[in-house]
C-alpha cells in the first residue's frame, strides 16, 4: 500500500474513533461513575455525530494523475541536473531550461499518459545516473512487470571545427532501446567538457 494511502487511513481512523476509547486508567471510580455518566453518555452523542460528519465528507483515495506526473518530471529534472554537476550545469543552465527541459517533460508526460491509470502507481525513476562517461540519466522503471519502459541519456558528441555538444535523446522498449529519440542538444565549447557529475 502506498504511503501517502497509509497516512490517510490512520487520519481517518484516528478521526473516527475519536473519543470511543478511554484507557482504563482514565475510567471513573465507582463513586464518580454515576455523576460522570451523564458526561459519557454526551461524549458518546458527539463521538457519533462527528463519525457521521467524517462520512459524509468526499474522501477519494484515487491516486491524482497530474499530481503524479509532476512529482515524476521534477525527479526528472533533479536527476539531470545531478547527471550533469555543478561545473556543467553553471554554464549550460539557460539552454537546459529552456530548451531541454520543457521538451524531456513533454516526453515523460506522453509517456505516463500512455500507460493509463492502472499501471501508472507502479512507474517510477530510477536512481543514480550514471558518472563519468556514461550516458544514463534516468529510467522510467515498471516496477510491477520489473523492466525498464524507457532510458532517458545525454551523449558527448564531439563534432570536428565545431567543438563539444550534448545530445539528449531517449530509448522506448518498444523498439528494443535501439533507435534515438532526440529531445536536442546543447553547444558546450571547443575544449573538452568535465566528466558528468563533476
Amino acid at each position: 500500500m502506498k504511503m501517502w494511502m497509509r497516512k490517510t487511513a490512520v487520519v481517518l481512523i484516528t478521526i473516527m474513533t475519536l473519543g470511543m476509547y478511554t484507557p482504563s486508567v482514565l475510567l471513573p471510580t465507582e463513586t464518580e461513575e454515576h455523576k460522570g455518566r451523564e458526561d459519557s453518555d454526551e461524549s458518546v452523542a458527539n463521538a457519533v455525530s462527528i463519525a457521521d460528519e467524517v462520512d459524509e465528507i468526499d474522501v477519494t483515495l484515487e491516486p491524482d494523475d497530474d499530481y503524479f506526473i509532476r512529482a515524476m518530471t521534477e525527479k526528472a529534472k533533479e536527476q539531470t541536473l545531478t547527471k550533469l554537476g555543478p561545473r556543467i550545469v553553471n554554464q549550460v543552465d539557460d539552454d537546459f531550461t529552456e530548451m531541454i527541459l520543457p521538451k524531456m517533460e513533454e516526453v515523460l508526460e506522453g509517456i505516463l499518459a500512455e500507460a493509463g491509470q492502472d499501471k501508472l502507481e507502479y512507474y517510477g525513476i530510477t536512481e543514480h545516473p550514471a558518472s563519468g562517461e556514461g550516458e544514463r540519466i534516468f529510467n522510467i522503471h515498471d516496477y510491477h512487470k520489473e523492466q525498464d519502459i524507457a532510458k532517458f541519456h545525454v551523449r558527448r558528441e564531439n563534432r570536428p571545427l565545431e567543438g563539444y555538444w550534448f545530445n539528449f535523446h531517449y530509448h522506448l522498449s518498444d523498439d528494443s532501446f535501439e533507435k534515438h529519440h532526440l529531445i536536442g542538444e546543447i553547444y558546450w565549447d571547443k575544449n573538452m567538457p568535465p566528466k558528468w557529475m563533476a
